[in-house]
């Protein structure tokens, strides 16, 4: 998913172009806020809806089981998931009729979401933005290994950004790409005006691999505070020195455009940006 900057515009737009965009469950402050706006969506098109639901360890107690409720009682055709293992959800959504696709990050992973019954997997290389995991492997050897490994279907993410790297996830033998940075710059995205020019003016070798001494790894958008917290890792800083840094989820960033306030995720495939607010059915079409 893609935090709270993905909601029922940008989700409807790519469905009305074919794709299937994932709104992010845990972004939303209560249950019926969250229903609210995936019925904003379907109002906005006839096409599929997709559900991001987070399992990654979180601060307090987040509804999953709610949220696994919602996206069945919507009729949600297919729900994300990423973070610690799915098993526990599986069959509820299944016995509502809704396919799951995992996230994960590397090879062995993969094997287990097969082997746990999940209808897809999803895998990153290492230029994805957010959680690239510990491996850092490349898409180009990430996809073409998890194909092999694997008998679901696999989605390709981490750096596709158009067309040419739809033929390429499609020739390492994966069924689709997963993209996330390339819509940050969309008209359709909630991001604050500076944050989407940022982008634009951006290359690829913009972007900060942190957290890997705490065990987090994180690719995020290079600007001051990634630039603090890697000083700060070279020189050993703790998790509890760390925290007060990487807290929050660049929301400053991404709504206020105050780009050197937060970590802001973000992958490499921003240097394949090179114009602003490209018409929504334009870019799946060419993707």
């Amino acid at each position: 998913g893609m935090y709270w900057i993905g909601r029922a515009e940008l989700i409807a737009a790519v469905a009305n172009a074919g794709g299937l965009g994932f709104m992010t469950a845990a972004t939303f402050e209560n249950l019926d806020d969250l229903r609210a706006e995936i019925r904003k969506a379907r109002d906005m098109t006839d096409g599929p809806i997709g559900l991001n639901i987070n399992l990654f360890p979180a601060l307090r107690p987040q509804p999953i089981e709610a949220w696994v409720e919602i996206a069945c009682e919507e009729k949600i055709p297919v729900v994300e998931t990423s973070g610690r293992s799915p098993e526990a959800i599986v069959e509820p959504l299944h016995a509502g009729g809704v396919k799951i696709m995992h996230k994960v990050p590397g090879v062995r992973y993969a094997r287990t979401v097969d082997r746990l019954g999940c209808d897809a997997v999803c895998v990153v290389g290492h230029e994805c933005g957010g959680h690239p995991g510990m491996d850092e492997v490349s898409t180009l050897v990430m996809v073409p290994a998890t194909v092999d490994a694997v008998d679901i279907p696999v989605v390709a993410a981490g750096g596709f950004a158009d067309g040419r790297g739809l033929v390429a996830a499609l020739a390492l033998g994966a069924e689709a790409v997963l993209m996330g940075t390339r819509f940050m710059a969309t008209e359709e995205c909630r991001g604050h005006p500076a944050w989407k020019e940022w982008l634009v003016n951006a290359s690829e070798t913009d972007t900060a691999y942190i957290m890997n001494s705490i065990n987090n790894p994180t690719r995020v958008a290079k600007n001051a505070v990634a630039a603090k917290v890697m000083e700060m890792e070279a020189r050993g800083a703790t998790l509890e020195e760390l925290l007060p840094v990487i807290a929050g989820q660049g929301g400053a960033v991404f709504d206020d455009g105050e780009l050197d306030s937060q970590l802001a995720s973000t992958g490499q495939a921003m240097g394949l940006i090179n114009d602003d607010h490209i018409p929504r059915r334009k870019l799946s079409r060419t993707s």
